[in-house]
């Protein structure tokens, strides 16, 4: 008689672990809430109404037993020991599985299976160490941008609940639309470096842009080329910025041959954590000329170098502004939240 029991109990808890989790949580609720009602109904004098039943049936479940509530009726004792027997096993799948959701939530999200939800962040194809100093520097930056890094990569190479990680195909449209790539603020693509042929390895990154392009062309890509050569084979696909592998490495060695001391202002400028920083800056409707710009900024402590591209301002500070400026300036993080919270 035993074995049967034990068989009985080993088969039914078998098809319950079997159960899909939201279909034991809608089933438990349901069993508490009839268990709870049946309770009442047996002694109504002892729980006097249905919130004490439900409130002793919960205690039960969970093991608590406070004692304030107890049955005293033979059936009411009856039903008790089906509790004791049924419902704190079932408590404790239901609580199991939810610790199975989690954990396997978890590790979809390590796999790169989950879908990014959000927008405005910034997408890294790719996984090497330019890419892990990417990150560091984006995280270091201040900003609060979420990153989304896309690799072939079996685990999340970097954890941090700023970024997130997408597995698959980078050229692949399905999972650029995983990582979100329209809602996307930018996107940055290394070469994959476990490509030995250079040809091989823009070759690759070109069909990623072409991706990018047809699926959201307005998402500011910057592109590493491997071979300077190559950088025409990227301009119909309108590319915003292109950086030649190891080429700002072999410039800054120059400038340092060239100019002692220079690497540090370099050093400054390319990196937000250390001294001023560039930022691109609202331009003031006020500001007709680069003049009525650079003497505003000069004043609250920065320095206007640049619109868009032309580092010339200098040299033409009577020229008007135009239309649909881009300008940079040199200063401090205080300095530059400064000049925000006055443009607004």
């Amino acid at each position: 008689m035993k074995k049967i029991l034990y068989l009985l109990l080993r088969r039914l808890s078998n098809r319950l672990f079997r159960l899909p989790a939201p279909f034991l949580i809608v089933f438990s609720g349901i069993f508490i809430i009839l268990a709870s009602s049946i309770m009442y109904l047996l002694e109504p004098d002892t729980f006097k109404n249905p919130f004490n039943a439900f409130w002793y049936v919960m205690t039960t479940l969970t093991t608590v037993g406070y004692g304030d509530f107890y049955p005293v009726t033979a059936a009411g004792k009856v039903f008790a020991i089906f509790l004791y027997l049924f419902g704190i096993g079932l408590l404790s799948l239901v609580i199991g599985k939810i610790i199975d959701l989690f954990v396997n939530a978890k590790e979809r999200r390590m796999s790169g299976k989950v879908n990014y939800p959000n927008g405005s962040h910034i997408i890294i194809i790719h996984w090497n160490k330019k890419a892990q100093s990417a990150i560091d520097e984006l995280l270091g930056a201040g900003n609060l941008n979420e990153i989304v890094l896309i690799d072939d990569l079996d685990r999340m190479p970097v954890e941090h609940p700023r970024v997130h990680f997408i597995s698959g195909d980078p050229a692949s449209e399905d999972t650029l639309r995983k990582a979100g790539i329209e809602r996307a603020k930018s996107a940055i693509i290394f070469g994959d470096i476990r490509i030995d042929d250079p040809s091989l390895t823009d070759g690759k990154s070109l069909l990623i842009s072409s991706s990018i392009e047809r699926l959201a062309p307005e998402v500011h890509t910057t592109v590493e080329i491997m071979l300077e050569k190559h950088i025409h084979n990227f301009r119909h696909v309108n590319i915003n910025d292109f950086i030649v592998s190891h080429d700002a490495v072999s410039r800054l060695a120059v400038r340092s041959a060239l100019h002692e001391g220079s690497t540090e202002i370099y050093t400054q400028l390319l990196s937000s954590r250390f001294g001023d920083d560039l930022y691109e800056i609202p331009c003031d409707p006020a500001w007709v000329t680069y003049r009525n710009a650079f003497e505003a900024l000069l004043t609250q402590g920065a320095t206007l170098i640049a619109n868009r591209g032309n580092l010339g301002i200098n040299r033409m500070l009577d020229d008007p502004i135009g239309q649909d400026p881009k300008l940079y300036v040199i200063c401090n993080p205080e300095t530059y939240a400064g000049i925000i919270k006055k443009g607004r």
